[in-house]
């Protein structure tokens, strides 16, 4: 679950699978091999990409996240398994006949635990919460008061500065950071999905025509603010554009610590574990998500 973000930026690369591993040619000429059995993600970036069909079937059969992202760094689609569980079916049937009531009770709970982390994020980074501490334990079913908008606006202000609206289409380089870590999470949150036997498009709480990675964008809600804490880290080191150096740093973000049951655990493992307790939860009825206690290290942790 915790293998490498390979990002393909460069144009004219060629992509196809060779005895375990990824080979990537430019002009016939051969610039890199790594053993898939490392990869969790290819990330699409680059124009006049091509791939072989076989590369893209050992993808599916590996449970490797294959991603296609736009200019903005956003994904535009994945590729996605037909089977990647075993009790697939039944879980996808649990799914579908979701009670609207247990819905509700899930999108609470994920939303209480965005605001909590966003407010854990204000604290360490300017030693207050900005009362969404509290506002986490007033979301109600459903999030009918629509807090999670309300602490959006205590939340960006204080987090990146009074002059900043997030905007995915925005040319700030805060957004464009933002854009390129939401996509890192966004394509491990998406194999966490697949890797429980869930289907992405059918979302807890986003509904669209068009986004076929609802239940993944519900999901990686109160992840968030983990990209955020990170963005903003490169901001205060000066990095102006989604470059190199930026693109590195997002892109191991699935390999952060964060406290799991008060031990440290790799972000990309507490995704994965929200994604099957929220199986469970289907086929059980009753919401009972397991997340993260806090997005920090447990206070005992040593290096």
């Amino acid at each position: 679950m915790l293998g490498r973000v390979i990002e393909i930026a460069e144009d004219g690369r060629h992509l196809a699978v060779f005895r375990g591993f990824l080979k990537v040619t430019a002009e016939k000429q051969e610039i890199a091999r790594i053993p898939l059995d490392e990869i969790a993600v290819i990330m699409a970036h680059a124009h006049q990409l091509s791939y072989s069909n076989n590369l893209l079937v050992e993808c599916c059969n590996r449970g490797i996240a294959f991603m296609f992202t736009g200019s903005n760094h956003t994904p535009a689609g994945f590729l996605w398994p037909t089977e990647q569980h075993h009790a697939q079916a039944g879980i996808m049937q649990a799914q579908l006949t979701a009670t609207q009531p247990l819905c509700k009770q899930l999108w609470k709970q994920l939303i209480s635990a965005k605001i909590y982390f966003q407010g854990e994020q204000l604290h360490v980074q300017h030693g207050e919460d900005a009362g969404l501490y509290a506002m986490s334990k007033m979301v109600k079913s459903g999030d009918i008061g629509n807090l999670e908008a309300q602490a959006a606006r205590r939340y960006w202000q204080r987090m990146m500065g009074k002059d900043f609206t997030r905007n995915q289409d925005d040319t700030d380089i805060r957004n464009k950071l933002l854009n390129y870590g939401y996509a890192i999470l966004r394509s491990t949150t998406a194999r966490a999905i697949m890797a429980a036997g869930l289907h992405p498009t059918l979302g807890i709480f986003h509904r669209s025509r068009i986004n076929t990675m609802c239940l993944v964008d519900d999901v990686m809600e109160p992840f968030r603010p983990l990209v955020d804490a990170h963005v903003l880290t490169l901001i205060k080191q000066g990095v102006g554009e989604v470059d190199k150096v930026a693109k590195t740093a997002l892109a191991s973000i699935h390999l952060n610590d964060v406290c799991l049951d008060g031990q440290a655990a790799p972000l990309g493992m507490a995704v994965l574990r929200v994604a099957t307790s929220l199986a469970e939860s289907y086929q059980s009825g009753k919401a009972r998500l397991l997340l993260p206690e806090s997005l920090m290290l447990p206070k005992n942790y040593r290096l």
